[in-house]
């Protein structure tokens, strides 16, 4: 798919969806030719990521700065420049640490922002930016519907990424995404 600035599909990536392995290596992939959509993130997600990977899942720091390096190389397209003026503006966001997520979707003209704090985005204060906010859940349900079988080779990618089945990966993925799991285990043969 080749994307241009009028057609492209862009998501801003929340940290909370970037530090479970399974759930950011999933939506890395349907990132990657043929892609599906544009993933989009900043400075500031990437530090959430990093922090979290080390206290959270207790990560080495180097381990940690390792998945940044790799993701920045895989899409140094989706690194977006965010003004601490415009992210410290967005009182509707009432978490500080949430504008900064608001301002790079705002900055990118993003679709979308994906991410598992959906509370903290309220819609109506989207709504005037334009933007949507979905879990990973629906998220991955809605690409589903969009590009199905490719969806399901994607995860037979990653599947085979691991040597381990498309079953593996979907069950991998059921915390952070049960309704796709149910879906894609539905059109597994």
């Amino acid at each position: 798919m080749i994307f241009t600035q009028e057609s492209e599909y862009s998501a801003v990536l929340d940290a909370c969806v970037l530090v479970p392995a399974a759930l950011c290596d999933f939506l890395l992939r349907l990132a990657e030719e043929p892609a599906m959509y544009r993933p989009l993130w900043s400075e500031h997600i990437l530090n959430e990521m990093v922090k979290a990977l080390k206290n959270k899942l207790k990560r080495t720091p180097q381990e940690a700065l390792y998945r940044r390096q790799e993701m920045s190389k895989a899409f140094p397209e989706a690194m977006v420049a965010v003004p601490e003026s415009l992210a410290r503006s967005l009182d509707g966001i009432s978490d500080e640490d949430d504008r900064p997520v608001l301002a790079a979707a705002i900055m990118a003209r993003a679709n979308v922002i994906v991410t598992q704090n959906t509370k903290h985005f309220p819609k109506d204060y989207l709504d005037e930016y334009g933007i949507l906010c979905h879990n990973a859940d629906d998220f991955l349900i809605h690409q589903y519907h969009r590009f199905g079988q490719l969806v399901l080779d994607k995860l037979d990618d990653q599947a085979a990424g691991i040597s381990k089945s498309r079953a593996y990966v979907i069950k991998s993925l059921s915390n952070a995404a049960p309704g796709f799991a149910r879906v894609a285990e539905a059109n597994t043969l």
